[in-house]
């Protein structure tokens, strides 16, 4: 247990207590028998497909507005700017509608990001991901049968390397990129901030929402932005050409990294995991 000082005398704030919440166990076989795990992964499910249903449609609607062959131009549409909107926008929805069931994940890279923070099971993470990859399919699949007119003519949403970008330079933007997200995620659910700033009404899936948002309009131009890797499968399965498919290793691999890398960051480094570690060593007497 840790306390932190809150302001006291005219302020009117005082101590509050803080516990971290113990580590997920790594294979935990009790969730296999409480309806809240699978009421969980349903809510998993439907924010996906929600997810992907609102985002893909507003891409392919932005493209079919500039498209010249229909009298369109460049500054027709949404824009950048509102795809940006859409994709944080419909985030910030989400999670704050799921938080309370799930923990509003929505996102493998997330999901990874805090398995390895030990904040869920295997479990529950290779189930959450299963779930987000069958939804962004099924999302993917119902703009495709509401718009089977445009979606393959104007790419069906799906991610690639814009031309004149290297896949390094792809891959360094999707690692970036979802390491603000996930390092976004560690800060905003963080219980000590939640304990220090309890007079601070802060709304976790507002910072979250925001920085999709602010991701997708540095990388758009890059990668289309992935920082999800359900987003660029679903979008790839149902879209079915080989560009969509070149490209895709990036659109996992660069995720996976960058949370992996926000974990490790906030664990060791923000939470002062490692010192923490180095001074129980100490403590015991172990040279």
């Amino acid at each position: 247990m840790a306390k932190d000082m809150e302001a006291g005398g005219h302020g009117g704030f005082s101590a509050k207590d803080y516990h971290d919440p113990p580590p997920a166990p790594f294979i935990d076989p009790e969730e296999f028998i409480q309806w809240s795990f699978y009421r969980a992964i349903i809510a998993e499910f439907i924010a996906t497909l929600l997810f992907l249903y609102i985002t893909v449609l507003t891409v392919i609607g932005y493209k079919s507005q500039i498209d010249p062959t229909k009298g369109g131009d460049d500054c027709g549409g949404v824009g950048i700017l509102g795809i940006a909107w859409a994709f944080g926008g419909m985030i910030f929805v989400l999670v704050y509608c799921t938080a309370g069931i799930s923990g509003g994940h929505i996102n493998p890279a997330v999901t990874f990001g805090l398995f390895l923070a030990r904040k869920v099971s295997l479990v529950r993470a290779v189930l959450y991901m299963a779930a987000q990859c069958l939804g962004a399919v099924c999302g993917c699949g119902l703009v495709k049968a509401f718009q089977k007119a445009y979606y393959s003519k104007y790419g069906g949403g799906a991610n690639e390397l814009a031309d004149g970008y290297s896949k390094g330079t792809g891959l360094a933007a999707e690692i970036i990129g979802t390491f603000v997200l996930v390092y976004t995620v560690f800060s905003a659910t963080d219980p000590k901030r939640n304990a220090r700033d309890s007079h601070v009404p802060v709304l976790a899936p507002l910072p979250i929402g925001f920085a999709v948002f602010m991701v997708h309009l540095a990388t758009i131009p890059i990668t289309g932005t992935g920082i999800n890797p359900a987003r660029s499968f679903g979008a790839a399965v149902m879209y079915g050409k080989d560009k969509a498919w070149d490209d895709q290793w990036i659109f996992w691999v660069g995720p996976f990294i960058g949370a992996a890398i926000a974990a490790i960051y906030h664990v060791l480094i923000l939470r002062a995991g490692a010192a923490k570690a180095l001074g129980s060593y100490r403590s015991s007497g172990t040279i």
